[in-house]
């Protein structure tokens, strides 16, 4: 389950609940969309929602009543294991080891499709460079804007001048063009950028340098799997129905695998790294509405760095005896599913992901 299916999802639910009376409140003046995020504390679930705070008002109740009301039905939700009401009346909502596995044998069918959505479909806008002819970010922030909105389901429209602050002549000389585009795209459009010699060094204070190197990595990790016979591919069993693993959120690196729908328990470094990868298309999404590619980019910094803590942390292949397992296996397609992503967004914003560094 994506953040896009769980926003779906909650919106459905508060339409049931005014359509069973539990909550009066005019259906026509509800929200498209349900603002779900990241839970940003652990032992908050996965994500949150204030939705119940925004109905309150409305409803004429307190918003932590429109939280329990909401609360009750979600948790009957597929996907959902547990959802809790913090106060004022946020909801925090923990979804099942399935929803997870789901996420990341979505990622690995659809490979460079992920993240593509129809959520600004039936708009139709291209945006062009609005600097003058010595202008060279204009060009490359238009080019990959139009990416991204291609990418959310806009289609080619009337014209939309972007407008950025340009660097200082000379600055991207020498620098080549995956490191030159990064410079440009990486800041805000309100920001000068500033690239230095420091994106071509191979060093991990280099963020270019960071993510490329998190997805070579992804790609090592699943060839020596494949040397070493873990059983990537091998079908993994569920059960919509599984509950949760006592206490939830473990941190047993040798626990349950992230794509086991038996067990909510994960590693939080597994946690942390399913959540971004999942994430992806809503973020995309945004950074086409806000014409920001900036977003994409620290999007896959964020993620390069989850997966190289889960490289360190969440040991993925078998050592010296051992035994190939299903916790191997899934997290080795954990590992794909993040490899897949971070190519996927460097393409977007036109920067090659090789396989080898």
């Amino acid at each position: 389950m994506t953040p896009a299916d769980l926003s779906r999802t909650v919106l459905a639910t508060v339409r049931r609940a005014v359509l069973a009376d539990e909550l009066r409140v005019d259906v026509d003046a509800l929200p498209e969309r349900i603002a779900v995020q990241r839970s940003s504390r652990p032992g908050c679930g996965d994500y949150a929602t204030n939705v119940a705070l925004q109905l309150a008002g409305p409803a004429g109740r307190s918003a932590g009543e429109v939280a329990t009301i909401l609360a009750r039905r979600l948790e009957k939700e597929p996907g959902i294991a547990q959802v809790d009401v913090a106060a004022p009346g946020f909801l925090n909502i923990t979804l099942h080891a399935l929803a997870h596995h789901d996420v990341v044998r979505e990622v690995r069918e659809q490979r460079e499709a992920y993240g593509r959505g129809d959520g600004l479909a039936g708009e139709a806008v291209t945006v062009t460079a609005s600097g003058g002819p010595d202008a060279v970010r204009a060009p490359v922030v238009a080019e990959a804007v139009n990416l991204l909105l291609r990418a959310a389901g806009a289609g080619p429209g009337p014209s939309e001048p972007v407008r950025v602050e340009e660097p200082e002549p000379g600055i991207l000389d020498g620098l080549g063009r995956d490191a030159a585009r990064w410079a440009l795209l990486r800041p805000p459009a309100e920001d000068r950028p500033r690239p230095t010699a420091e994106l071509l060094r191979q060093h991990e204070s280099n963020p270019l340098f960071r993510v490329r190197y998190a997805h070579a990595r992804t790609r090592a990790l699943l060839r020596n799997a494949r040397d070493l016979h873990v059983d990537v591919d091998a079908q993994v069993p569920v059960d919509a129905h599984a509950e949760p693993a006592p206490g939830g959120g473990g941190t047993d690196p040798g626990g349950p695998p992230p794509g086991d729908p038996h067990h909510a328990a994960h590693h939080p470094a597994e946690t942390e790294l399913l959540g971004l990868v999942a994430d992806f298309p809503r973020v995309v999404e945004t950074a086409a509405r806000r014409r920001a590619p900036d977003r994409v980019a620290r999007h896959l910094e964020r993620l390069a760095d989850a997966f190289l803590r889960f490289h360190d942390e969440c040991p993925a292949l078998p050592r010296g005896d051992e035994k190939p397992s299903a916790v191997h296996a899934a997290r080795v397609r954990l590992a794909d599913a993040a490899g897949i992503v971070l190519a996927d967004g460097l393409l977007l914003l036109g920067i090659s992901a090789p396989d080898h560094l």
